[in-house]
C-alpha cells in the first residue's frame, strides 16, 4: 500500500494544475499528433464530473455543445497528452457531479458564474483604495498637528 501511495505523489508532482471543481469552465490544451506533425488542441466546456480525485490517475469529464449537440470527453488528468488546463469561469454549484446538465441542453445561465478576470480586478482595486485610505490617515495627524498651534493663537 505505501508503494501505491508514493507512486500517487510522484505523479501528482510531475504536474501541476489549478484546484479543479465540478461547475469550472475550463480550457484543455490537449496534443494531437497527426502523421510526423504534433499540434494543440483547445476543448472548452464545463466540468460534469470528477472521478478518483485521491488516486493516481483522476479523470475529468467535460461537457461542451457543438453545434447543436452535446459533445463530453473524459480525460485522466496526469495524461502526457494534456498539455495545460486553464480555468476560464467558476460556478457555484451544489453538487459533485452535474449530470443533470445532459438534458438541460447547454443552459448554463442558470448556473450562477463567477467570472476569475473580475476577481482580479476586484482584488487590484480594493488595494489601491486601501492604499489611499492608509495615506490618508498618514497625512491627517501631520494636518491635525498643524491646525492645532494656529488655533491657539
Amino acid at each position: 500500500m505505501e508503494k501505491i501511495y508514493q507512486y500517487n505523489r510522484k505523479v501528482r508532482q510531475s504536474k501541476k494544475y489549478p484546484d479543479l471543481k465540478s461547475g469550472d469552465i475550463v480550457k484543455i490544451h490537449r496534443k494531437i499528433k497527426e502523421g510526423e506533425k504534433e499540434r494543440v488542441q483547445i476543448f472548452e466546456g464545463i466540468i460534469v464530473s470528477i472521478k478518483g480525485k485521491q488516486s493516481s490517475s483522476p479523470m475529468i469529464t467535460v461537457r461542451r455543445v457543438s453545434f447543436g449537440t452535446g459533445v463530453e470527453i473524459t480525460i485522466p488528468l496526469y495524461s502526457p497528452a494534456i498539455a495545460k488546463i486553464e480555468i476560464v469561469k467558476s460556478a457555484k454549484v451544489r453538487r459533485s457531479k452535474l449530470y443533470y446538465l445532459r438534458e438541460k441542453g447547454f443552459r448554463l445561465s442558470k448556473l450562477k458564474m463567477k467570472e476569475l478576470g473580475q476577481f482580479v480586478s476586484q482584488e487590484e482595486e480594493l488595494k489601491v483604495e486601501e492604499k489611499e485610505v492608509e495615506e490618508k490617515k498618514e497625512e491627517q495627524p501631520d494636518e491635525v498637528k498643524k491646525e492645532s498651534p494656529e488655533k491657539e493663537k
